[in-house]
């Protein structure tokens, strides 16, 4: 009997060892985590291994689901806006060509010319603005959200929906399974189906052991889109939900950011959207794929929409972040909820500060996940070595997610700087070239630096040493996160 369980012993170990050395989309230092884990705790570290260790969208033979450039070529006899507008990218300034180069390369969508924005003052101002639209639309909303609450934000966008639908505005609202998954048990949600109201779940958990035993329960659909009549783009932070965030209230209020935009880019944004919708459990049709870009602006600045996730190409987020620190010649200022950072956006981070780039991080001092916080101060001391400026934001969950560069450049939307949005949510962000609305971006940061801490060296090495051991060990399972 004791050979035969050290047999079976031996065979679980190498096999689940041999899956992970034989797979080619893992990086090493994932490779090597979970080689470490499945030594030192085997069983426990199989199991979480066929629950987490691996990106499956639900292992169904003969099915896969499609990218976003897949999914708009499958759908429209159009080319890509990458095809299309060769002669977007010669008009951006040489020092960013590369950075939007690379951005273009990740849907097929170009950076198109003609764009306007409005910074929104806060909360209350995007959801004003929102609902003022909504009720103006004529022919078509599309929203998707990865939280909707039913609370005072949630509760009046599903009535500015039920409005619109009854005046025959053509509605769509998806939300992410699990994310907004008591709002799908609720009356609310029901209202809105009765009302006319066209209604999808992203990534469905309805079967919780099927899709631990065929999926990953955490894959999630993290992204933020209102899109009102194919000519306004909400985009950013912000999902449909009160600042006081009642299911996580101790945390609150929830800072965001929210930019609403007009132009060619909300096409590109739509199309996202479309692919969503199509691979959800949807009933209804998708919106059509348009063939011509929206209306532009003889004067309007240049955008581009970028959808990430699971289905598009690995790394494309560290790679996009680390290409736009790479043209950065003056100053950087990032803020995030969630840094848990890959060596390519952290080699990245130190190398811009190391050639005198001036670069600011902004974090929240109090982060709802006790782990992402513990991850992020194992970074410290390396980023402050490096002159990378840190600061912590007191008063509430900063919970915007900004990048802007040189004064010129912003990158805002739905994505963390961790691992999860790297490798495991759907994210939507808008890559823009500016100088006034990035000064806007920028001056709402600079809001968020006078009320928040700076956190220095010295503070960094006078951390307890259990601390400091606690810290550096989750920071090195960080990449199992």
């Amino acid at each position: 009997m004791t050979w035969l369980l050290l047999t079976l012993h031996v065979l679980l170990i190498t096999g689940f060892g041999l899956r992970i050395l034989l797979r080619r989309d893992m990086r090493p230092d994932v490779r090597l985590a979970w080689l470490m884990v499945i030594v030192l705790l085997p069983y426990v570290s199989c199991l979480l291994y066929y629950l987490f260790g691996e990106v499956a969208l639900g292992r169904v033979p003969g099915r896969r689901r499609l990218n976003v450039r897949e999914f708009c070529q499958s759908h429209s006899s159009a080319a890509t806006d990458a095809d299309r507008s060769p002669q977007a990218l010669p008009t951006i300034p040489g020092q960013w060509l590369p950075a939007f180069r690379y951005a273009s390369s990740i849907n097929g969508f170009a950076p198109l010319p003609g764009h306007r924005a409005e910074l929104m003052r806060d909360g209350a101002h995007a959801r004003a603005q929102m609902l003022a639209d909504m009720d103006a639309a004529r022919h078509e909303i599309n929203v998707l959200y990865y939280i909707w609450l039913d609370d005072s934000t949630g509760t009046d966008m599903a009535h500015a929906l039920i409005r619109a639908a009854q005046r025959g505005v053509t509605c769509r609202a998806m939300v992410d399974g699990l994310g907004s998954r008591a709002l799908t048990r609720s009356p609310l949600w029901q209202q809105m189906r009765q009302a006319g109201v066209h209604l999808a779940i992203a990534l469905p958990i309805s079967n919780l052991l099927k899709v631990m035993l065929t999926s990953r329960i955490d894959l999630r659909n993290h992204r933020k889109i209102t899109l009102i009549d194919g000519r306004i783009n909400y985009c950013g932070s912000q999902n449909c939900a009160d600042e006081g965030f009642h299911i996580k209230a101790r945390y609150a209020p929830w800072v965001d950011i929210m930019l609403r935009l007009q132009g060619p880019m909300v096409i590109q944004m739509q199309q996202a959207f479309a692919s969503d919708w199509a691979q959800s459990d949807a009933s209804f049709a998708p919106p059509a794929i348009e063939a011509e870009a929206g209306a532009a602006a003889d004067d309007g600045f240049h955008a581009v929409a970028i959808a990430e996730g699971p289905t598009e190409r690995a790394r494309s987020t560290p790679q996009l972040v680390a290409s736009l620190l790479a043209c950065a010649q003056r100053e950087v200022v990032i803020s995030t909820p969630y840094f848990v950072p890959d060596s390519t956006v952290l080699d990245a981070l130190c190398a811009a500060a190391l050639r005198q780039v001036q670069v600011t991080l902004i974090l929240p001092a109090r982060n709802d996940s006790w782990i992402v916080g513990a991850v992020s101060r194992s970074h410290y001391w390396r980023l402050l070595s490096a002159g990378v400026h840190i600061h912590e934001f007191r008063p509430g969950l900063l919970h915007a997610k900004t990048l802007c560069l040189d004064g010129s450049v912003s990158l805002i939307g739905s994505t963390n700087l961790d691992l999860r949005s790297f490798d495991l949510n759907f994210e939507n962000n808008v890559l823009l070239h500016d100088e006034a609305i990035t000064e806007a971006i920028r001056q709402r940061q600079q809001s968020y630096l006078r009320e928040s801490d700076a956190v220095t060296l010295e503070q960094v090495r006078a951390t307890r040493w259990w601390k400091r051991i606690w810290d550096n060990l989750l920071g090195a399972l960080s990449p199992l996160l």
